[in-house]
């Protein structure tokens, strides 16, 4: 029997950081018949959970989690819309985002459990007849790593995805101003040898340029290459500079990672060209904004690949959003099998296998997350 929602919480969960946070905030949301439903919000954990925990002071400021307590979860939109109004106080584009990505995460979660069917039900239905991820391999490397350590560090992993039938992969540059970007063209030329030619390369550049001009040059070095696309060349905010690289490149130019609402995500598209949005599961408002960014996507004939650097919770989202996105070819996916961090390898047990570069999409009830409880009630110190 479908009931509504009975409290919302905001469970911490701190790690050892490697050069990769890796710290979460697992948000649970319980009915008033005791199921409840995952999700995860970025941003510093004991932030969130504060942000979660603020008193009501006036119309413009209230408790976020209060805007759905007492509804139905399966009225996402109207949920999404109350929790939304709650930030306009303290800022509609801020970490009161990230709190409600997580929220409405898990009320997909709820929701398809208390209906007995799969999320992606609820996000629209099947649009593919398979789950096509590219896995992002970034290498544990210090920080001050040559380019020839990264390379040497890569082979294991390309290796390794090959032998999954990965179809595409990403590698990344790591920020190091002592590299030239003469070093940066030698580097992935090395890497485009030993990936081959039948997986799709992507690059993550990692914000490396504020001249859109060296972007644009070091890339026009690589086009024959044939990178899929570039990601996170330029600085975030610079719209401009990204208008002009877009236009100056035969390569898809990724943007919108940081961005928060499906109006940044517009105004990405509008002002700058790129070829794919890359609004985060976790910070761009959930699942909710992330079916009309797809929308707005499809309207301005460019792809929506969400960035997803998280763990298994949010990796159950992105099989069943991914599902769905007809408008993509791929889906970002950070695999176990080829990142060694705390809470990838620890925090839920059923990470689907790799089948021939594909990932089958669960038909359980809701997202299909099972926690490792033990993991968790340790890391966290408390009964879950």
């Amino acid at each position: 029997m479908r009931a509504n929602i009975a409290s919302v919480e905001f469970i911490p969960v701190e790690v050892a950081a490697t050069n990769w946070s890796e710290n979460t905030c697992i948000v649970k949301v319980t009915d008033k018949n005791g199921l409840y439903g995952l999700g995860e919000a970025d941003g510093p954990p004991e932030v969130m959970k504060a942000f979660a925990e603020i008193e009501n002071e006036h119309k413009w400021l209230n408790n976020i989690t209060e805007a759905v307590i007492g509804h139905d979860p399966l009225e996402f939109r109207a949920n999404y819309q109350r929790m939304y109004d709650t930030t306009k106080w303290i800022g509609m584009r801020g970490l009161g985002m990230f709190a409600i990505s997580g929220i409405d995460m898990a009320l997909y979660d709820l929701a398809g459990k208390q209906l007995g069917v799969p999320a992606y039900k609820l996000m629209g239905g099947k649009q593919k007849k398979a789950l096509t991820p590219y896995f992002t391999l970034y290498p544990s490397l210090p920080a001050g790593a040559t380019l020839a350590q990264i390379v040497e560090a890569y082979k294991p992993l390309i290796a390794k995805a090959k032998e999954n039938g990965a179809k595409a992969i990403k590698v990344c540059i790591i920020p190091n101003d002592n590299v030239t970007d003469k070093e940066i063209v030698a580097y992935l030329r090395e890497l485009r040898e030993i990936i081959g030619w039948d997986m799709d390369m992507m690059v993550d550049c990692l914000y490396r340029w504020t001249d859109w001009q060296k972007a644009r040059w070091t890339f026009r070095q690589l086009e024959d290459i044939d990178l899929y696309f570039i990601e996170a060349a330029l600085q975030h905010d610079d719209l401009e500079g990204h208008r002009k690289l877009a236009a100056a490149i035969n390569t898809r130019l990724c943007g919108a990672e940081m961005s928060t609402t499906r109006f940044e995500a517009q105004e990405w598209l509008e002002k700058t060209g790129i070829s794919v949005v890359q609004s985060d599961y976790n910070r761009c408002g959930g699942i909710t904004e992330l079916i009309r960014i797809m929308d707005i996507c499809e309207h301005h004939n460019a792809q929506l690949m969400p960035h997803n650097w998280k763990t298994g919770i949010t990796a159950a989202a992105a099989r069943h959003l991914g599902i769905c996105l007809g408008i993509s070819e791929y889906v970002e996916y950070l695999h176990p099998d080829f990142w060694n961090g705390t809470l990838t390898q620890n925090l839920t047990l059923n990470e689907p296998p790799i089948i021939d570069g594909t990932i089958e999409v669960s038909d359980k009830p809701g997202l299909g997350i099972e926690l490792n409880f033990e993991f968790v009630e340790k890391a966290t110190g408390r009964k879950f």
